[in-house]
C-alpha cells in the first residue's frame, strides 16, 4: 500500500455530510492518510479550515473563491480571505483561476478576483492552486506576472494537452492529475500529455465528490467520487506515464510535502 496525500478533495461538500468521518477512515484504509480541502467560497474556504484544524495532520485546507463565484467577492472577502490565509492549516491560496467554459460570472469579475487572490499568496508565502478551463491564454498572462513573486502553485485538475502542460512547467507549476486520465471519451490528450510529466512536478487528487473515474470497477449509483479512489488514479497514470507505481507515488508524496510545506507522512 503507497502513503498517498490526496490535493484535491471538496470534503465541504454537502454530498459528506451524512458520513465525513466514514469518507476519512475509508481513505486511510486504502492508504490516502492525508487530504487536502478545497476552499471554493468564503464560507466553503471556512468550514474547510474547520476541518483542518479538528484533524489536524490528516487534513488540511485551501482558502479561496471560485471564478464561478467571482461576483460574490468583494473587499470585505478578500480581507476575510487574509485572514484565513495567514492560518497554520491552511497550505494554499484557490481554488482560483479563470472559468470561460461555463461564464457563470462575468469575465472581468473573474479576471478582478483572480488577481486579487494571486496578491494574497505574493503577501502570505502560500502556493496557489489553481483552475482554469476554456481560458489558458488569459489565465498564463496573468500567472506570468505573478508566480515568479509566489510560492509555486499547481495547475488543479489538469486536462488539456501537451503544449498546455509544457507552459504551466515552464512557469514552474505542478500538475494535478485527476480521474479525467480515466475517461474514454475526453482524456485522450490527457494521457498524451502525460508521457512527458517529469515525475518531480506530479500531484494526485480526486476532486470528490466530482469526476469518479469512468473505468472504476463497481461505481456507485450515486456517481460520488471520494478520496479512496486515488490508488486507482495512481494506477492509470503510472501506466500512461511510463513509470512503476511505486515511484509515482513516492514522487507525488514528496511533491506534495515540499510544494504544501506539509510535514513528512
Amino acid at each position: 500500500m503507497h502513503d498517498l496525500i490526496d490535493i484535491g478533495a471538496n470534503l465541504t461538500h454537502e454530498s459528506f455530510d451524512p458520513d465525513r468521518d466514514d469518507i476519512v477512515a475509508r481513505a486511510a484504509a486504502a492508504g490516502v492518510r492525508r487530504m487536502i480541502v478545497t476552499g471554493t467560497t468564503l464560507a466553503a474556504s471556512r468550514r474547510a479550515l474547520a476541518l483542518g484544524e479538528h484533524a489536524s495532520g490528516v487534513l488540511f485546507a485551501t482558502v479561496g473563491v471560485h471564478p464561478h463565484h467571482a461576483s460574490e467577492v468583494d473587499a470585505d472577502t478578500l480581507a476575510a480571505l487574509r485572514s484565513l490565509a495567514n492560518t497554520a492549516a491552511v497550505v494554499a491560496i484557490g481554488e482560483c483561476g479563470l472559468d470561460y467554459f461555463r461564464d457563470y460570472a462575468p469575465r472581468d469579475a473573474q479576471l478582478r478576483a483572480f488577481e486579487a487572490q494571486l496578491a494574497i499568496a505574493v503577501e502570505v508565502g502560500k502556493p496557489v492552486f489553481l483552475h482554469q478551463r476554456d481560458a489558458h491564454d488569459p489565465c498564463v498572462a496573468l500567472l506570468r506576472e505573478y508566480l515568479p513573486k509566489i510560492n509555486g502553485g499547481v495547475a488543479h485538475c489538469f486536462t488539456g494537452n501537451h503544449a498546455e502542460m509544457e507552459q504551466y512547467l515552464e512557469l514552474g507549476l505542478h500538475i494535478g492529475i485527476t480521474g479525467w486520465i480515466c475517461d474514454e471519451r475526453r482524456g485522450d490528450a490527457l494521457r498524451a500529455a502525460v508521457r512527458a510529466l517529469p515525475l518531480d512536478r506530479v500531484l494526485l487528487e480526486t476532486d470528490a465528490p466530482y469526476l469518479l473515474p469512468r473505468d472504476l470497477p463497481d461505481r456507485p449509483s450515486s456517481r460520488r467520487n471520494e478520496p479512496s479512489v486515488l490508488p486507482h488514479i495512481l494506477q492509470t497514470l503510472a501506466r500512461h506515464m511510463g513509470h512503476p507505481v511505486a515511484a509515482v507515488a513516492a514522487a507525488a508524496t514528496r511533491n506534495t510535502e515540499r510544494l504544501f510545506s506539509l510535514p513528512p507522512g
